[in-house]
C-alpha cells in the first residue's frame, strides 16, 4: 500500500508538471489572471474627437455670428469713427463758409455844447474771397473727410478679425480642455494600473510614483487649461465690448474651412490693398489740395466797407444841417512782403513726405506679412501632417495595442502609453489647427487684429500714418513654439 502511494503521488507531481508550463504559455486558464485582467480592461478602445463640448452644453451654444452683432452693437470702437467721420464733414462745412459781414457805428468831429458838428452814422464791411480759396480749403477737407471714412472702414475690418480671432482661441480652448481632461483621466487609469500591478507583485513603486506624478501634472495641466478658456472668453467679452457675457459653449469646426491662402501672392495683395495703404493714398492726396490751397492764400482778398453818416455841420447859406452823406470803402492787401511763400515750401515739403509715406507702408506691410505668412505656412503643414500621417498611426498603433492586451499579448500599461501619445498628439494638432485660423484671418484681416485700438484722427494727418494702421499681431500663435522639446 506504502508503495502504491508512493507512485501515485509521483505520477501526480508529474501531471502537474506538465500542466504548468501550458499555463504559463497561456496565462487565460488561470481563472485568478484572467479575472485581474477582465477588471482592468475597458470594453471598448477610447479615441479622440472634436466638438464634444458642443454635443451637450448647459447653455444654448454661442456662434460666430451672433459674436460679430454684439460687436457691431457694442463696440466703442466703431461709434468712435462715425463720431470722426461727421467731425471731418463738419470741418468741411465749415471750411467753405463765407466770412461774415460787418456793422458798426461810426462818428467824426463830434462836439456838443450850443453850436452841434460832426458827423455820426452807420457802416457795413463785407471781405470778398478771392482766387477760389474757398473751395480748395474744402477740398482739403474733403480729403479729411476720406480719411476718416476709410479708417472707419479699417476699423470697422479690425473688428470683425479681433472677433474671428478671440472666437477662434475660444474654440481652440475649448478643444484643448477636453483633450487635456481626457489626458488627465488617461494617466490616473495608468497609475491605478501600477498600483495594482504593485499589490500583485508585478511593479515596483518607483513605477507607481513616476506614474502618479505624472496624472497630477495632467491634471494640473488640465486646470491650467480651465483657467484658459476662460482668459480666452473674457478677451472675447472685453472685444464685443460685452464684458458680462457670461460664459457660455462656443459653436465651430477647426478641421475644416479654414482660411485658404495664396503664400506668394498674399503680401503683395495686403502691401496694394490694405486699408493703410488706402489711408497713405488719400493722405497724399490731402497734401497735394493743401499745397494748392496754400499758393491760393497768397491771392489778396477784397475788403468792401459802406454806410450812410449824418453831417451836423450847417451849410454857408442854409441854417440848417448838411444832412445825410454816403461813404464807401475799397482796400485790398498788396503781397509783397507776404505771399504765403512759407506755407507753400510746408506743404511742399508735406507733400513729398507723404508721397514717401506711401513706400514706406507698402514695405512696412511686406515685412509684418512675411512673419505672419512663414507662421501661416508652418501652422498649415502641421495640420495636414498630423491629420494625415501622423494621428492616423497613432490611432493605429493604440488600436493595435488594444486588441493584442485584450488577446493577453500586451499589459494594460502599454495600452494606456499608446492611449496617452495618442491624446497628446490630438492636442498638437489642436493648437496648429488654432494657429492656421488665427494666422489666415490676420492675413484676411490685413493684419489688423486689435478690435479695441481706437480709430486714428483725421487731424492727425501732419504726421506719418500711425503704426495702428500697420500692426504686428502680437498673439498670433505658432504651433512650433508648442512642439515637445527633447
Amino acid at each position: 500500500m506504502r508503495m502504491k502511494s508512493k507512485l501515485l503521488a509521483t505520477l501526480g507531481i508529474a501531471f502537474l508538471a506538465t500542466l504548468l508550463p501550458c499555463a504559463a504559455q497561456n496565462p487565460q486558464t488561470m481563472p485568478g489572471m484572467q479575472h485581474e485582467h477582465d477588471a482592468m480592461a475597458p470594453a471598448q478602445p477610447g479615441y479622440p474627437r472634436m466638438g464634444r463640448a458642443q454635443e451637450h452644453p448647459p447653455s444654448p451654444l454661442f456662434t460666430q455670428e451672433e459674436a460679430q452683432r454684439l460687436a457691431a452693437a457694442s463696440n466703442p470702437t466703431l461709434r468712435q469713427a462715425e463720431a470722426e467721420i461727421r467731425a471731418a464733414k463738419a470741418r468741411q462745412q465749415q471750411s467753405a463758409l463765407y466770412p461774415n459781414p460787418s456793422i458798426g457805428y461810426t462818428g467824426d468831429e463830434i462836439r456838443g455844447g450850443s453850436i452841434n458838428g460832426g458827423k455820426q452814422g452807420f457802416f457795413a464791411q463785407q471781405t470778398i474771397v478771392t482766387g477760389g480759396k474757398l473751395s480748395k480749403a474744402r477740398e482739403v477737407f474733403a480729403k479729411e473727410s476720406n480719411l476718416a471714412e476709410t479708417e472707419a472702414e479699417e476699423q470697422k475690418l479690425r473688428v470683425e478679425t479681433a472677433v474671428k480671432t478671440a472666437y477662434t482661441r475660444v474654440l481652440a480652448a475649448q478643444e484643448l480642455l477636453d483633450t487635456r481632461r481626457d489626458l488627465a483621466n488617461i494617466e490616473q487609469q495608468l497609475a491605478e494600473t501600477q498600483r495594482r500591478l504593485l499589490n500583485s507583485g508585478q511593479a515596483d513603486e518607483t513605477e507607481v510614483l513616476t506614474a502618479e506624478l505624472q496624472a497630477q501634472r495632467l491634471r494640473l495641466a488640465a486646470r491650467i487649461q480651465e483657467n484658459s478658456l476662460r482668459e480666452e472668453w473674457r478677451s472675447l467679452a472685453a472685444t464685443l465690448g460685452r464684458p458680462d457675457l457670461p460664459l457660455a459653449t462656443v459653436a465651430g469646426d477647426l478641421e475644416h474651412n479654414w482660411p485658404e491662402l495664396n503664400e506668394e501672392q498674399i503680401a503683395e495683395h495686403i502691401a496694394t490693398q490694405s486699408p493703410a495703404a488706402h489711408l497713405a493714398d488719400t493722405a497724399a492726396a490731402r497734401a497735394e489740395a493743401a499745397i494748392i490751397s496754400a499758393r491760393r492764400a497768397s491771392i489778396p482778398d477784397l475788403q468792401l466797407r459802406g454806410g450812410l453818416v449824418y453831417n451836423n455841420e450847417w451849410l454857408a447859406s442854409v441854417p440848417h444841417a448838411i444832412g445825410w452823406e454816403g461813404l464807401a470803402e475799397v482796400s485790398v492787401q498788396l503781397p509783397i512782403f507776404n505771399r504765403n511763400q512759407g506755407n507753400v515750401a510746408a506743404a511742399a515739403a508735406d507733400l513729398d513726405r507723404a508721397k514717401l509715406e506711401k513706400e514706406r507702408i507698402a514695405l512696412t506691410l511686406r515685412e509684418r506679412a512675411a512673419t505672419v505668412v512663414d507662421q501661416y505656412a508652418s501652422a498649415k503643414l502641421m495640420a495636414i501632417e498630423y491629420r494625415e500621417d501622423i494621428l492616423p498611426r497613432a490611432r493605429k498603433a493604440y488600436t493595435l495595442m488594444f486588441e493584442k492586451h485584450a488577446q493577453m499579448l500586451a499589459s494594460r500599461p502599454r495600452v494606456l502609453e499608446s492611449q496617452r501619445q495618442l491624446y497628446e498628439l490630438q492636442a498638437e494638432y489642436i493648437v496648429a489647427l488654432e494657429s492656421v485660423w488665427t494666422n489666415g484671418i490676420a492675413l484676411e484681416g490685413f493684419l489688423l487684429t486689435d478690435g479695441l485700438e481706437a480709430p486714428a484722427r483725421p487731424t492727425e494727418v501732419d504726421r506719418p500714418i500711425r503704426e495702428i494702421n500697420v500692426p504686428m499681431p502680437d498673439r498670433t500663435l505658432s504651433p512650433m513654439d508648442t512642439m515637445p522639446r527633447p
